[in-house]
C-alpha cells in the first residue's frame, strides 16, 4: 500500500499517512494543525495521477534516500582523506576513501526503491504503483511550477 509524507504547513514536521479516500483532512501529531487532502480510491490502489495535498498532477522520481546524510558521507570522506594526505600517507589511501564512498553509493542506488515527489508541495509517495511512468527530476520544469506556478497537468516537458 502506498504511504503518504505530507509537510505540515505550519511547523514542517513529517505527517505520515495512508490513503483513504473517506479521509478529507489530515492532523499534524506535533502542533495538531489540520490539512486538507483529497484522496481518491486510485490512491488507495497505490496508482498516482494527482497530489491530494496540492491537486497537482506534475510529479518526478527519484531514489529513496536522504540527501543529507548524502551530503554528511562526502564531508566526512573529504575530512578522512585530507587528514590523511596531510599524514603524508601516499595517495593509494586518501584517494581509497573516496573509492569506497563510491562502492557504498553503488550498492544503495541498486538496493534503494524509487519514491515519487510532488514538484509544487513536495510530498514523498512511497510503493507508488505506476513509479515507472514518472519521469526523473526535470530542472526547469521545477523551477517553472515553483517561481511561475505553471501546471503542466502531468506531461513531461518536452522541447522537440
Amino acid at each position: 500500500m502506498m504511504t503518504v509524507l505530507f509537510t505540515c504547513k505550519s511547523c514542517g514536521s513529517g505527517v505520515h499517512v495512508y490513503p483513504n479516500h473517506e479521509s478529507k483532512k489530515i492532523v499534524c501529531d506535533v502542533c495538531k494543525h489540520e490539512q486538507e487532502v483529497n484522496f481518491s480510491e486510485e490512491h488507495e490502489k497505490s496508482i498516482l495521477k494527482d497530489c491530494p495535498g496540492c491537486g497537482r498532477k506534475d510529479f518526478y522520481s527519484q531514489k529513496d534516500f536522504n540527501r543529507k546524510i548524502g551530503v554528511i558521507l562526502f564531508v566526512v570522506t573529504a575530512i578522512i582523506s585530507t587528514v590523511m594526505f596531510v599524514m603524508g600517507l601516499g595517495p593509494q589511501w586518501y584517494l581509497s576513501t573516496f573509492i569506497v564512498l563510491y562502492a557504498l553509493d553503488f550498492f544503495l542506488f541498486r538496493k534503494l526503491n524509487l519514491i515519487a515527489i510532488c514538484y509544487k508541495c513536495e510530498t514523498i509517495f512511497r510503493d507508488v504503483e505506476n513509479i515507472k511512468d514518472i519521469h526523473g527530476f526535470n530542472h526547469e520544469m521545477h523551477d517553472r511550477i515553483l517561481y511561475k506556478n505553471e501546471d503542466f497537468q502531468g506531461r513531461q516537458l518536452d522541447h522537440h
